[in-house]
Formats: C-alpha cells, sequence, structure tokens
C-alpha cells in the first residue's frame, strides 16, 4: 500500500534533514519517492543544490522534490473548489479576500498532497512541514471546514461520520450518489475523504522530530496530545543533535549531562513510540552526501516505513446503557482537559486546542453522563436522555 508521512516539531530541530534523509532512503531502496515542502520557508532546494519551480522536480532516480506553492495550487490545480468556498462564503470573483483566509492556503496544499497519493504514482509520499502549531492547523482545517459547513448548510444526505471505521459499520452509513450533489456537498464529500486519508493508519503517520532541550521537549509533549487529541496516528519520534557522550572537550560536559536528562525524559513520555536517536554532526546538512550520513547512521537496517499502530481510532462502541466514545490524548491529565456538550457536539478542550466532535445522528438524544481519563485515554459515557413527567404521562 502506498504511504503518507509527515514530519512535524518545534521551528529549527532538523525537520527538514531528517524528512530528506527518510525520502533518500525510500529511493535508494527502489520505491518511487516524493519529498514535499508545506513550508512555506522552503529549503528541499538548498538541501540538494537544485532550484526547484512550482512543478514537482525530479533530481535523482526514483526521487522527486516538490515545494508546494498554495497560491499557484489554487489558480492551477483547484480552480473548480476555489468556484465552490467562493460560493460557501459568498465572495464573488475576491480571489485575494479568499486568500486571506486563515487555513485556505492548508486546505489546497492537502488537496494536492491527496491528488497526488490518488494517481497512485508514488510508493511513498514524505511531507516535510512546517513548525508544530502551523502543522496542526494544516492538518485539522479539514475537519474544521467540513464542521462549519455542516453547520451553515442543509447537507444532512452527505452528514457522514467518519469518526473510525467502526462507527460506520455500526451505523450503516453509506456514500450518496455523486450526480445527485450539489456544488457544495462535493465540496463536503471531498473534505470527508481528505479526512479518512489522513486519519487513516494503514495509510498516513506523523513523526515527530525534536531536540534534547527543555523547551523543545515541552512542546513535543503538547505537539503529540494535540496530534491525538485530532486523531492522527504519531507513531515515531527523531531525537535530533545528540551530542557524542565521550567528546573530549570540556566545555561540552555540562551539555552532554543535561541531553542525557531529556532524552531520559523523551524516552519515558514516549515509551510507546519508536525513537531514533540523530548525532550531533560536525557540518551542515546540506548536500546528498550529507543527508545519507543520517540513512547510514540511523535509518540503515531499520523498517522505518511500516505502518505501526500506536493509538487506536477514535470510535464509539456500544455498551450495556448507551455507548461510549474513546478518544486518544496520551500525556494529558485530568486537569488539563475540559469536556462538554454543545448542541449536537462534544466539546473536548486541552491547553490552547479544542475539537468538536458531531456527534451520529443515532446519539443525538443522549446525553453525557460521565467521562474518565484512564492511561491516555478519555473514556465519555452516553445514556438515553429520560422524558420529563408530562411526556411520560402523556
Amino acid at each position: 500500500m502506498n504511504r503518507i508521512f509527515f514530519f512535524t516539531g518545534k521551528g529549527g530541530v532538523g525537520k527538514s534533514s531528517v524528512a530528506a534523509a527518510h525520502a533518500l532512503k525510500s529511493a535508494t531502496d527502489g520505491h518511487k519517492t516524493l519529498l514535499i515542502s508545506t513550508d512555506m520557508a522552503h529549503n528541499l532546494g538548498d538541501i540538494f543544490g537544485v532550484k526547484p519551480g512550482k512543478e514537482i522536480q525530479t533530481i535523482r532516480p526514483q526521487l522527486d522534490i516538490y515545494e508546494i506553492d498554495p497560491e499557484y495550487a489554487m489558480e492551477s490545480d483547484f480552480a473548480e473548489y476555489m468556484d465552490y468556498v467562493k460560493k460557501l462564503l459568498q465572495m464573488g470573483d475576491d480571489t485575494e479576500a479568499l486568500e486571506m483566509i486563515p487555513g485556505m492556503e492548508e486546505l489546497f496544499s492537502l488537496l494536492k498532497i491527496s491528488d497526488i497519493y490518488k494517481s497512485d504514482i508514488y510508493e511513498r509520499i514524505i511531507v516535510d512541514c512546517a513548525p508544530t502549531g502551523e502543522t496542526l492547523s494544516l492538518l485539522k482545517f479539514p475537519e474544521l471546514l467540513s464542521w462549519y459547513m455542516e453547520k451553515l448548510f442543509p447537507i444532512g444526505k452527505v452528514g457522514v461520520r467518519l469518526l473510525a471505521p467502526f462507527s460506520k459499520k455500526l451505523f450503516h452509513v453509506e456514500m450518496p450518489n455523486r450526480e445527485a450533489m450539489n456544488e457544495i456537498e462535493k465540496m463536503f464529500v471531498k473534505l470527508q475523504e481528505l479526512q479518512e486519508l489522513l486519519k487513516n493508519r494503514e495509510i498516513t503517520s506523523v513523526r515527530i522530530v525534536t531536540t534534547p532541550e527543555k523547551m523543545v521537549v515541552e512542546e513535543t509533549k503538547r505537539n503529540y496530545m494535540y496530534m491525538n487529541l485530532y486523531n492522527f496516528n504519531v507513531d515515531g519520534l527523531y531525537i535530533n543533535r545528540i551530542l557524542p557522550r565521550d567528546i573530549d572537550n570540556a566545555f561540552f560536559d555540562g551539555w552532554v549531562v543535561l541531553q542525557k536528562e531529556y532524552i531520559n525524559c523523551l524516552k519515558e513520555s514516549f515509551a510507546a513510540l519508536p525513537i531514533y536517536e540523530i548525532p550531533w554532526y560536525d557540518e551542515e546538512l546540506k548536500g546528498e552526501e550529507n543527508i545519507r550520513r543520517i540513512v547510514d547512521d540511523v535509518l540503515k537496517g531499520k523498517d522505518v516505513f511500516e505502518a505501526k499502530l500506536i493509538t487506536e481510532r477514535e470510535g464509539f462502541a456500544e455498551t450495556e446503557t448507551g455507548y461510549r466514545l474513546d478518544v486518544h490524548i496520551p500525556g494529558a491529565e485530568k486537569g488539563d482537559v475540559d469536556l462538554y456538550q454543545a448542541a449536537t457536539d462534544i466539546v473536548i478542550k486541552t491547553g490552547n486546542f479544542k475539537r468538536n466532535i458531531p456527534l451520529p445522528n443515532v446519539l443525538r438524544t443522549y446525553a453525557v453522563t460521565g467521562a474518565k481519563l484512564e492511561d491516555g485515554v478519555l473514556r465519555i459515557s452516553f445514556e438515553k436522555e429520560e422524558e420529563d413527567d408530562e411526556e411520560q404521562g402523556s
């Protein structure tokens, strides 16, 4: 099965080098590979010593690179969908206003990645993402936009709940005939399909790159928690720029001790994940020869492209008294999570991020009766709302 890998992390931790090393290894192993940058501060061209344009470029056998220009993709590849969104937001032909809406560029970047995946040209797509906050905005935007569309427009016939394969089986939901849908409905279904692609654990993986420094370690923990809150499968951690323990320089002795402390902290916090340790190199990692050092020192002999199931997808399960929704939020503590029911949504808030999870139709007459955070899993219980006395007596 063809696969997609997103590499994320705090700015400056070396995401691009780690992503490039994976792409180089994949191509060297004989797999048709595309390395994509969604960071507006593109540097793939700098790493490989080429000058990429606005289209996909081949740089060696089996390896292509692509620095996405969202504005160019919007105009050249998604004119039809731009019209959908303009109609949705009643913008007429104001393209510049559309581009200024937060998330629009991220949306069309993801749609481009989705179309490339569906073309079946590449066995592996490696995505070098922008820093943490921008990456989360990138990945969660399709769900957020589809949520707004469902609230604003009468698209009940395509209100498909793609929370988990299990929930689809449970509620027996089928996709409608595309010919019967209007433009807004087509866009809605496109967003649903994009969400399913991003959250399919057999297809898409998120990998976090970090360094053994206090502030970076704390952000890495939050990043992992937020990615799971939005139901993405994080299945790898890369600790970059590790100083050698036997370095013969007293100036670095204190750093080595601190790094050891933070590395142990990361290993304890991310014990469920495969962890890869990348040494501190004595020169800038630019050019294929230098990038290959990561391949030879860290990735060689390891199946880094295997699909790994770390956390289950969120999903509804029937219980003796109603239903239960399980949402994985590893690293979260009880006091960090706020939960409430708002109309037909369950709202979960942790830190600076909030997620609305729409309830399936079958649960519209159910109410939340309890919630427990156990071993990184938020278990939310639903029971049938009781009729009031007047209704019971009628």
